[in-house]
């Protein structure tokens, strides 16, 4: 018998059992409905009966936030009751039930229960009591030299989950960072899949890529990733969450609706993973494939690749959660300290220590965890100023603030190695250069370097603007759209670099072809000058001027 979907959802309106409801959601409807009218169907469900806000089609529902159904938002109803019952709750209660009819019911309770918490901050500040904070104990610190060596860690309870909902503005981009051309014409999501490629083909193992997306970077990752359909990597895609932004004087969201444009929304950021791994029901789906690690990082960080000795150093010693750590340098200058303590964190001895962003976390411990409700984040407030000049303020998490919920909980120093992260065009032209190798798909750096760091490279304003225009690339039996750094305008080839120290340049300079730079070489065009480096040309251990005078250092 074929069942209309009036039918249908008269016959579920009747139903209270969410789980009843999707065992006949699964049995009943016509095979021939898309997964989208599925959807439909479901929120009709929830708006005519009040059935709690549960989605038995994560899949469908990403991308978030599609154009709006008008049918379903016949009469408003009031989804925070239970979050509005202060003053000043009640107006972003108020919003956020108008925003609703386009959102999901969820994702905007997580929202607003981080504005709460916010919002309360304020209210009442907690000062940093910076006696308390000191570097990390012997048993909170361990050296990855120490690790056992492991041949047969359980790779096949793996799964490696890639953040890569950056747009990487930081080089002028407007695009998913993941699909610029790094190495060998080579995207950030190709070498990914490598990696894991090569790591399943070893082994004979199948590990899963997990690509947690935003809006703003999904349709460029699904158009790299479809050329890989027919290779031996499972590559599931799921968004993380959409929050609006802020307005800083109000602290209330100014999106009216979806058709805002991106400007009013915003990916909350790394700490959200967790949650939309949950929501998006992938976190069940690992557990009932057996999949008991999760090994997380940036897409950018061309370092971090799986690493069996952490991997069974985790299951040895039953730890829940580990964040590989690693040595930091001058480089780092980035901190989530506060601005009073910044120098001293930086400039201390003690605190020797860089995050990678590279972690470890028990599958099920971070289900229970969830389950609880009662994982609190710490929050970071961006604050950032729109084209047309409004003061907005983005609310989001810290990913590795969640260390302190699970049960033996610790950081594994590391090599520099496994923290070669791309965030602005000084690290493009290292990687794309002589001093690294692709090893499948990894970075490894070139035997022919004397020491075992790579060379500092500062670029200045010249080289860091968006793209001028885009080219198609043809890539297997699909084309996708790769953005064109300005930078890339000023090299006709990557100079050879494996011989360098420090790279300083600065002004409106551009490179020949095969040239090659060694020791310490400064290059500084003044305003209104230009150099032409020429063809073929050595440097080493000079200073170029906006006159063409070379002197040596």
């Amino acid at each position: 018998m074929r069942l209309s979907a009036s039918l249908f959802l008269k016959l579920l309106s009747f139903i209270v059992d969410h789980h009843i409801a999707d065992t006949i959601l699964g049995r009943l409807v016509n095979a021939a409905w898309p997964p989208r009218l599925h959807r439909v169907l479901w929120l009709e469900l929830i708006y005519t009966s009040h059935l709690p806000e549960y989605d038995p089609y994560p899949e469908t529902t990403m991308p978030l936030f599609k154009q709006p159904i008008s049918r379903l938002r016949r009469r408003p109803v009031k989804h925070f009751t239970d979050f509005s019952s202060t003053d000043e709750a009640e107006p972003i209660c108020q919003e956020l039930d108008r925003l609703v009819g386009t959102l999901f019911v969820e994702e905007m309770r997580s929202f607003l229960a981080l504005h709460n918490r916010y919002r309360n901050d304020l209210s009442n500040p907690q000062p940093l009591d910076w006696s308390k904070v000191g570097p990390l104990t012997d048993k909170q610190l361990i050296p990855y030299e120490s690790l056992p060596p492991s041949s047969n860690a359980q790779l096949s309870k793996l799964a490696v989950l890639k953040v890569n909902g950056g747009l990487g503005t930081s080089m002028g981009m407007h695009g998913a960072k993941g699909a610029l051309e790094v190495k060998n014409n080579l995207t950030f999501l190709d070498l990914i899949v490598q990696q894991v490629d090569y790591l399943n083909t070893t082994h004979n193992v199948d590990v899963p890529v997990l690509l947690m997306t935003s809006f703003n970077t999904e349709e460029d990752t699904l158009r790299i990733v479809k050329q890989y359909t027919n290779r031996p990597v499972k590559i599931t895609t799921f968004n993380q969450s959409r929050y609006p932004r802020l307005l800083k004087d109000t602290l209330l969201p100014f999106a009216k609706n979806v058709q805002d444009g991106k400007a009013a929304w915003y990916p909350p950021g790394h700490g959200d993973l967790y949650h939309s791994l949950y929501r998006s029901g992938l976190l069940d789906r690992l557990l009932s494939q057996g999949k008991e690690y999760l090994f997380v990082s940036n897409s950018d960080n061309l370092g971090a690749v799986v690493d069996q000795r952490i991997l069974q150093h985790m299951i040895d010693t039953q730890s829940e959660f580990i964040v590989e750590v690693t040595s930091q340098t001058k480089a780092d200058v980035k901190t989530q300290v506060p601005s009073e303590f910044v120098d001293e964190f930086t400039h201390s001895r003690s605190y020797r220590m860089f995050n990678t962003n590279n972690l470890w976390v028990n599958l099920r411990a971070l289900k229970q965890l969830l389950q609880k409700g009662d994982m609190a984040l710490d929050i970071m407030a961006t604050s950032k100023t729109l084209d047309d000049g409004r003061a907005v303020l983005q609310l989001e998490t810290a990913a590795g603030s969640i260390v302190k919920h699970f049960v033996n909980a610790h950081c594994v120093q590391v090599s520099r190695e496994r923290f070669l992260p791309v965030k602005d065009c000084s690290d493009l032209l290292l990687v794309r250069s002589d001093v690294f190798v692709l090893d499948h798909g990894r970075l490894v750096m070139n035997l022919n370097r004397a020491f075992g760091i790579p060379p500092v490279i500062k670029l200045g304003g010249h080289f860091k603007k968006a793209s001028y225009f885009l080219c198609l690339r043809k890539s297997l039996s699909s084309y996708s759209l790769v953005k064109i750094q300005q930078f890339q305008k000023r090299f006709k080839q990557i100079p050879r670099i494996v011989e360098l120290d420090h790279l300083t340049i600065a002004g409106d300079v551009h490179f020949g072809r095969n040239v090659t730079l060694r020791g310490t070489v400064i290059i500084v065009a003044n305003e209104g000058q230009h150099i032409d480096i020429p063809d073929g040309s050595v440097l080493e251990n000079r200073l170029v001027s906006g006159n063409l005078d070379v002197i040596e250092l």
